[in-house]
């Protein structure tokens, strides 16, 4: 279950799932990226709150140069860029990682046999190139995980109820899951997807089974995500970060 914390007096969005770790979802009161000159110094001031909270210094709190692909990397101590990477996996606690997001699907993981954990960015590019599985079969190969003991938070990201998307999209999503009836809808003429829905059952056909899925919409909830649709492209992004115990 998703439920609402704080850092400094600033929202975040946490799962009971993953309680084993240092872990959370930031809103628009604790914006870590930004385009945007005017917020530069906030950016920088909450990356620091971050920091504080989770007893880390800035340089250790790592996040890749996201391009909506399906490369996934091991987050190594004498490295700092990662570049066109949106997956990252941790294995250390002396680290943190976050990635952005306004409007894509943040997806968290979490072994709790080999306490280690990562992060995925699936918007629709991401999700049709099933980003979470490859996640979780990195995990696999690299690390002796077991589907069953992978825990996975499924953050917050645009929902069906808001998300139209054109036929060449709906075929390619729709191609990633057995069971898809329930994951796509059609509405005046419009199809409409379920980001979260699929990339949560992408990871059930392959043996993850505790799945949290966040119930928030970066539209519909705009008062505490950002919402690259709604908001006219906007360069703020609220995160996924996660630092191990």
């Amino acid at each position: 279950m998703f439920y609402f914390d704080e850092i400094n007096g600033k929202k975040i969005l946490k799962s009971d799932y993953l309680s084993q770790t240092n872990h959370f979802f930031t809103t628009r009161e604790l914006c870590l990226k930004s385009n945007d000159e005017v917020l530069s110094k906030v950016v920088l001031n909450n990356k620091k709150l971050v920091c504080e909270k989770l007893g880390i210094s800035l340089k250790d709190l790592i996040s890749p140069s996201q391009t909506h692909s399906a490369n996934i990397q091991l987050v190594n101590s004498n490295q700092s860029d990662y570049s066109d990477t949106d997956g990252l996996i941790l294995t250390n606690n002396k680290q943190a990682i976050f990635l952005n997001f306004a409007d894509c699907t943040p997806v968290i993981f979490y072994d709790k046999k080999q306490n280690i954990g990562a992060i995925s960015h699936a918007g629709w590019r991401g999700t049709a190139q099933k980003i979470s599985v490859l996640t979780v079969k990195q995990l696999i190969k690299d690390f002796n995980s077991e589907p069953e003991n992978i825990i996975v938070a499924i953050g917050p990201a645009i929902s069906k109820c808001c998300y139209d998307v054109g036929e060449e999209v709906y075929e390619k999503l729709k191609s990633t899951v057995s069971l898809y009836a329930e994951l796509f809808e059609e509405r005046q003429g419009k199809l409409f997807v379920d980001l979260k829905g699929i990339n949560a059952q992408q990871l059930r056909e392959i043996g993850v089974e505790k799945i949290d899925i966040c119930p928030y919409c970066t539209v519909c909830n705009n008062e505490f995500f950002f919402s690259y649709r709604k908001e006219n492209a906007t360069t703020n992004r609220h995160s996924a970060v996660l630092k191990l115990n």
